[in-house]
């Protein structure tokens, strides 16, 4: 169980996932001038539907190639992700529609290409992606929309500068595994847990959880 982004108790991650295997993961989703904030709200899930797989492929090739600190980066990442996916999911039900993902076999390839990969994602849906989407339900006067968007921006930041700084220090992040802290509530990911709040939904540190 897991507290959404509106305060209401739902189950974890239930939604609707078209898994394809034999293809490579789906590329990031194009914001498109002329889509609602709903459509934006289903590209997003699916988008973070994906990475969340996409992560988890990345996480046990690390595994595989001994860069135990980055298999943790990316498997709290993959946490975050799936936060991201049901709080956009909730929203998704409120206007009355049913979310859906088609997941897609992710492409693995070397953890060095795998970091590369990822930072560029997650600069996409912090600088692009989710900024048009943020400005979208903002016109629409669309509250619930525009917080699990910006709660999941503020996150993918985050996210960025995390890989990057696995991708510049890969020997040092090859010796044991990492500790992250994920907000259950909102996804951000930290390696320092600190103060009594989330820095970005002001949840309380309770709702972090441990992930290595």
């Amino acid at each position: 169980m897991k507290r959404t982004v509106s305060g209401m108790i739902v189950p974890l991650l239930v939604l609707t996932v078209v898994f394809m295997v034999g293809q490579q993961a789906s590329a990031e989703p194009k914001p498109n001038p002329e889509a609602t904030t709903l459509d934006n709200l289903q590209a997003a899930f699916n988008g973070e539907s994906n990475a969340h797989a996409r992560y988890i492929a990345f996480a046990t090739k690390a595994d595989e190639e001994g860069y135990e600190g980055v298999a943790s980066l990316f498997r709290a990442a993959a946490r975050a992700e799936e936060v991201h996916a049901n709080n956009h999911a909730e929203v998704i039900r409120k206007l009355g529609a049913e979310p859906k993902a088609d997941v897609k076999k992710p492409e693995v390839r070397a953890t060095a290409e795998n970091l590369q990969a990822a930072i560029e994602g997650e600069s996409y849906e912090r600088d692009t992606m989710y900024p048009e989407f943020i400005a979208k339900a903002r016109k629409d006067r669309d509250k619930d929309a525009l917080q699990t968007f910006t709660l999941a921006k503020v996150a993918e930041a985050e996210h960025a500068k995390l890989y990057a700084a696995a991708l510049e220090n890969m020997t040092s992040w090859k010796s044991g595994k990492k500790t992250f802290w994920v907000c259950s509530v909102c996804g951000y990911t930290t390696l320092a847990l600190e103060g009594e709040k989330c820095p970005s939904c002001f949840s309380p540190k309770e709702k972090f959880e441990k992930i290595s």
